[in-house]
């Protein structure tokens, strides 16, 4: 195999340093004219590891006048005078926001920063203050208005979510900061934040009235993330490479790249956006792999699942309008818009008659990993031993061994901690479900049938199990539920075998009492 003459920046999220050092970059910067001529006031919501900071960093680099970085990229082109601008960047990117006072400690950096800089001496306490009178004088010097860059402006917030105390201070303490944008008008020429949700009671969002959310605008869809065009153009090397390695041609190279870490849209008719993290990734080690999954921590998530006792079938196949994934309230935090603010669902179809979007998990990646990291949260599986234990299941239920897979379901639940509250009987059905899913075969949860609704069904190449799940009742029961309600009926004239299973959940014992099952 030819060795591949290409730097991937894995990790590198610097303009600069990508263009002086000759690593890939996919030309982004004809967003920029969009900006300038768009307004004052941006917001750009995207989930982690998607480009958020390099967009920033690119356009720190363009206000700051290097033309030389952009030689062949659309920017260069621009009618520009490419006069330097004075350039605020407040990166929120990198505290974890769990110790007290961290968050000053971060903005009390990036001010004595800029005052150095520049030159200033504000003899003001008040972050606010000193802030205001910092921007107003760096205009009044320059001769030029101010240009704010915020990454991951929430940060200090998403960290603290299930922390009401700190996250009210810290909501207090940045509502503050940002009132400046609104009160500095005058003498600002750009305000761009990323981050991952609009939360409110921030001066920002409530006083601003003019801040373009530019998070499902059809134009800047594809603004983070790699599209179908730009992974052909772009990143043919790595293509050729990979298929190289796994013998393919490069088709087929391409559709397990969008099998993988393709599906997220961002806009009503959005292209196609592959997760640049992962992609990068899988290019430079030539190894598929759940990248972008093992980078972060779904345990925020998993929390916020189970306090609102969600359903989680309906959470990931939701069908909802826009306003209900677009913000975020602390008093009522929506599980479905932290799923899709994070990057866990996307936006799959959008029904422009009736106006609503639906939901889902974007590709095999999201779906491996996350299932994965959430399964410890609801039975006994560890991140250790789940692979072992989902390839003994998909084998025993191909066969059709029905007493074989219950017994190891019914270990699903064993030894989970009695201190944690798992009698909750949308914990068991989640769990179930999760589990089905990491199996590999067609699963579905509530399925409805012209008698009501199969707890859960799964289809594999020559069984289709139908099954009932009751509580604190009888197998027998749940048997004959689905017998006496022909359940079965759908697939009557269908050749693979179809099975009734019953189950019965004991929550007082915490497992999987008894089952009952028969071919139909």
């Amino acid at each position: 195999m030819g060795k591949v003459n290409v730097k991937y920046p894995i990790g590198q999220q610097s303009f600069e340093v990508l263009r002086r050092n000759d690593y890939l970059y996919v030309d982004k910067t004809h967003y920029i004219e969009k900006i300038i001529n768009g307004g004052q006031y941006y917001f750009l919501g995207r989930p982690r590891r998607f480009g958020k900071s390099l967009f920033l960093s690119t356009l720190k680099a363009f206000y700051e006048g290097k033309r030389e970085l952009f030689e062949g990229l659309y920017a260069d082109t621009m009618d520009w005078d490419w006069e330097p601008y004075p350039v605020l960047y407040l990166d929120l990117n990198t505290g974890r926001y769990k110790e007290d006072g961290e968050l000053y400690a971060v903005m009390e950096h990036h001010l004595r920063k800029w005052e150095e800089e520049y030159n200033v001496d504000v003899k003001d306490t008040v972050y606010s203050l000193r802030f205001s009178k910092l921007i107003e004088i760096i205009a009044e010097k320059t001769g030029k208005g101010v240009v704010i860059l915020v990454d991951e402006y929430d940060k200090p917030l998403v960290n603290n979510i299930h922390d009401r105390k700190k996250f009210e201070e810290y909501r207090g303490a940045l509502a503050s900061l940002y009132s400046n944008f609104k009160s500095g008008a005058d003498y600002i020429k750009l305000v761009f934040l990323t981050g991952v949700s609009r939360f409110g009671k921030l001066s920002v969002f409530s006083g601003l009235n003019n801040i373009r959310d530019i998070s499902f605008v059809q134009d800047f869809s594809a603004i983070c993330g790699i599209t179908e065009e730009e992974l052909k153009a772009d990143f043919k090397p790595g293509i050729t490479a990979l298929a190289e390695e796994y013998e393919r041609t490069e088709e087929e190279e391409i559709s397990e790249l969008k099998r993988w870490y393709d599906g997220y849209h961002f806009s009503k008719k959005s292209p196609d956006i592959y997760n640049p993290f992962s992609l990068l990734q899988v290019f430079a080690s030539r190894d598929y792999s759940n990248y972008w999954i093992a980078s972060g921590n779904s345990s925020l998530l998993a929390e916020q699942l189970k306090r609102t006792d969600s359903d989680l079938n309906s959470v990931l196949n939701a069908v909802c309008g826009q306003t209900a994934l677009e913000g975020l309230d602390i008093d009522s935090i929506s599980p479905l818009a932290l799923l899709y603010q994070t990057g866990y669902i996307t936006i799959k179809q959008y029904d422009r008659e009736d106006n609503i979007y639906t939901l889902g998990i974007p590709n095999l990646e999201v779906k491996e990993g996350f299932y994965e990291q959430l399964l410890p949260y609801y039975t006994s599986l560890t991140k250790d031993n789940t692979h072992v234990f989902v390839v003994h299941l998909r084998k025993e239920m191909q066969r059709g061994e029905v007493d074989t897979f219950m017994k190891r379901l019914q270990s699903l639940f064993a030894g989970f901690g009695h201190d944690l509250k798992f009698d909750e009987e949308r914990n068991v059905q989640n769990a179930m479900l999760l589990i089905f899913s990491l199996v590999g075969i067609n699963v579905e949860a509530e399925f409805k049938t012209s008698d009501g609704r199969i707890d859960i069904l799964v289809r594999t190449a020559d069984y289709i199990y139908i099954m009932e799940l009751k509580y604190n009742h009888s197998a027998e029961e749940a048997l004959s539920q689905i017998i006496e309600k022909e359940y079965s009926l759908p697939w009557s004239i269908d050749s693979r075998k179809t099975i009734a299973v019953g189950i019965n959940y004991s929550t007082e014992k915490r497992r999987i009492e008894e089952w009952k099952y028969k071919i139909l």
